[in-house]
């Protein structure tokens, strides 16, 4: 099988990630060419000035990036050590009224005919927003130089890692692995100006807000597993019989965690304290590279492969927590739907077959449009 995953019109996500597993694969050596890439993570933040409200929970007055002032505030005395100081409910501040938030994600933009796409990529006012919902590469040198181009356009970027910039290549210069990586890759976007997982929430004040802009690092649990499977072992065992293995299993390296299921674990229950402590007056916009429910991933063409999408912990992110709209990629199929009232939005570019056989002209502004809500038609 080629690098890139042989994909049709409803196929398992994209990451170069599905690998035929005919004799057992081998992880690629130094001189072997390993899977695509794809390209995701940008985040710029421009300092904005707006009429001071106060802390949402407590009141207090707010400094001019909108964090709590105040001698005693309880969310921010809660997460200042873990998050820098800044609050979960106040965040970088943003929007001046005005502007788009934007969404993409799996913009690949190693791969050569995608970089027009990452060219087209661009605001139409000084007020856009952009969120990148992971995979927009593989080495940390094509990460950064994407991301540092995205966060030159628009007034603030928000990132969500994907599985692809978790993987060790032979050909990155980084080869920290794991947690180590992430972190990483964490401090290279706020050099940038990039919004994280580990920073706090910024709220977007433009049309349809304000809105809490959350971007997660949830990963999966393999729960999403065959629907004849009972255990992890034996939904991984079919998928190998059937010829579909995510490249992840050579590439991403939980360590120090046991494994990618529990990293997954560790992080859905540090996001849902995090999530808890939203002020519900500024709903939420989830940002996850996996979809938080499973149904998006029931029109894969292999069905074997959803084990690598997501888990069920986040099944009910949507209801349980105040949220206006949830962003998502991962799958390489770009289309609205709606899960209990709530609208999720896959905002995937993928690979050049992909995007061609959606007809969408090379070139194009890949974004799609989150808030202001468009017409339904």
């Amino acid at each position: 099988m080629d690098d890139e995953p042989v994909r049709g019109q409803c196929v398992p996500p994209g990451t170069g990630h599905i690998r035929r597993a005919v004799a057992g694969p081998a992880p690629p050596g130094p001189g072997a060419a390993g899977p695509r890439v794809h390209p995701c993570r940008p985040l710029t933040s421009a300092a904005r000035t707006a009429p001071d409200q106060g802390c949402p929970r407590t009141r207090h007055p707010t400094t001019v990036t909108g964090r709590c002032a105040g001698p005693v505030c309880p969310a921010r005395d809660r997460y200042t050590k873990r998050y820098g100081g800044g609050t979960v409910h106040g965040g970088d501040g943003g929007g001046d009224g005005t502007g788009r938030l934007l969404a993409v994600s799996d913009l690949h933009s190693a791969i050569g005919d995608n970089r027009q796409h990452v060219d087209a990529v661009r605001p139409m006012s000084d007020g856009d927003w952009l969120v990148v919902a992971g995979d927009v590469a593989e080495t940390s040198t094509d990460i950064e130089a994407t991301l540092r181009t995205l966060a030159g356009r628009f007034a603030k970027v928000v990132w969500a890692p994907g599985n692809h910039e978790l993987w060790t290549v032979p050909s990155d210069p980084l080869q920290l692995r794991g947690e180590k990586r992430y972190r990483h890759l964490v401090e290279m976007c706020r050099e940038l100006g990039v919004v994280t997982p580990e920073d706090p929430y910024p709220v977007w004040r433009g049309p349809g807000g304000p809105l809490t802009v959350a971007p997660l690092f949830v990963l999966y649990d393999y729960t999403f597993r065959t629907p004849t499977a009972s255990s992890k072992e034996e939904s991984l065992a079919q998928a190998e019989k059937a010829g579909i293995v995510c490249t992840d299993e050579y590439l991403l390296d939980p360590a120090p965690y046991a494994g990618r299921d529990a990293w997954c674990r560790a992080r859905v229950m540090e996001t849902e304290e995090r999530l808890a402590a939203v002020d519900p007056s500024a709903p939420l916009v989830l940002v996850n590279h996996f979809p938080l429910v499973r149904e998006p991933t029931r029109v894969l063409r292999y069905p074997e492969f959803a084990q690598w999408c997501g888990t069920e912990l986040t099944a009910d992110w949507h209801v349980r927590f105040p949220t206006a709209a949830v962003v998502y990629g991962h799958l390489h199929i770009p289309r609205t739907t709606w899960h209990d009232g709530v609208r999720f939005e896959e905002v995937s570019l993928g690979y050049p077959r992909e995007w061609r056989a959606r007809g969408l002209p090379l070139g194009t502004n890949p974004c799609r449009q989150i808030f202001p809500e468009l017409e339904k038609a």
